[in-house]
Order: C-alpha cells, then structure tokens, then sequence
C-alpha cells in the first residue's frame, strides 16, 4: 500500500448541514511534506468537535478500494478527499481492518479506533439527502485513528499494515453493531478490551452498566 493524498481543509459554510453551518469536510490535497501531530493536522479544520477529532479520532483515512466502490456505485468519480479523510491509501478496503491494527506510514504511527457514522454534514457534501442511509448500506465507513508516533508524510510514501494481536473486532462489526441497541455482555465485554476509540469506550461502558442492572 502507499499514501496516494494527504488532505487539508480550511473552514468554510455549508448548506444543510448541522447547527453552526461551519465544516472541515471539503479537504483537498496537500503537495508537500506535512506534519502530524498526537491532535492530527495542525491547521486542520474540526468544527463539530462533538463528533469529532480528539485524541482517539486525530486521523480520518479512507481506502482506494473504497473509492472505486463508490465511484461504481455513483457513477462519477471521486477525487481524494471527498470523503473528508485526511489520508487516502492504496489497496485499502476499511470493513476487514481490525480495531487495534496499526498504520506505519514512515516514523509515523496510528492506530485505528473506529469506524466514521454517516451524519448530516456528509450528506450535505455529496449533495443528497439520502447519503447518510447510502453510507450506512454502503458499509464502507473508513478508519478513525489515534496517533501513537508522530511524523512527517508526503504523498508517495509507502505504508504497512501491522496486525493487532489482541482481542478485538472489524471496522464492519463495529460499524453494524453501532445501529444494535441490544449487544449481549459478552460482545460488550469484547469492545471494552479492545482499544477502542474514549467516545465509542463510554457509550459501550453506558450499556454495559445497563443490561448488568437489568439483570439483577
């Protein structure tokens, strides 16, 4: 695999989006050298800092192999980017990577902890009201990240994939399992020994205390 973009994004207005009416999602290629740090991409627009960016979610990547799915799917193509990803990578399709496998991309060094939901904003880019249910059947949600080496990339680079040992789960179980609001413990129990990402470890924590208090 190899780095085919790094993508930057100022802040800018958009229509039929979420309350502020800001986004970073319109991310374009960088041609040079670019630094990432433990938060992401200095000077990297996050404006839904909710849903967001974060330690956990510092780097968003999507997959060439996903984006001839969609380029298929849609029937037009898709530059890098599109999707609001800061890395796009070769060979990549998201479903099959594991939460816990780690991106070596140079010094640099991530770590994926989640898959990315569809929202609103997504929709107002692609300039469908029906993206967010696409996405969901799409089941091609790409990777969040944390960082745990900083670095320097450029385009070109390439990157190896370092399989997680531990107990985990895939980006597609994760993704189909967030539209599940009745996960047995056991399944729980199998997220929170992974190292996913603090948002989706909460939310995971709440159900956990919840079908424990049920059963007593």
């Amino acid at each position: 695999m190899k780095l085919i973009s790094v993508n930057v994004a100022h802040e800018r207005s958009i229509p039929n989006a979420k309350r502020s009416g800001k986004t970073g999602i319109y991310k374009l290629p960088v041609h040079k050298p670019v630094w990432i740090a433990s938060t992401g991409i200095p000077g990297d627009a996050i404006c839904d800092t909710k849903n967001h960016g974060g330690p956990d979610q510092a780097i968003y990547i999507y997959g060439e192999t996903d984006y001839k799915w969609w380029s298929q799917a849609l029937h037009r193509e898709l530059a890098p980017g599109t999707f609001g990803e800061n890395l796009t990578i070769s060979e990549l399709e998201s479903g099959p990577v594991r939460i816990g496998d780690v991106l070596q991309i140079g010094e640099l060094s991530l770590q994926v902890t989640s898959p990315r939901m569809p929202c609103v904003t997504l929709a107002a880019r692609m300039g469908d009201k029906t993206f967010m249910e696409q996405f969901r059947q799409a089941e091609r949600a790409g990777l969040y990240c944390r960082v745990l080496q900083e670095g320097q990339v450029q385009s070109g680079a390439p990157v190896q994939l370092v399989r997680y040992t531990g107990e985990t789960v895939t980006i597609l179980e994760m993704f189909r399992d967030y539209y599940n609001p009745t996960l047995a413990e056991a399944c729980l129990r199998l997220y929170l020994a992974a190292p996913i990402s603090s948002r989706a470890r909460l939310d995971k924590q709440k159900e956990l205390h919840k079908l424990i208090g049920m059963h007593n």
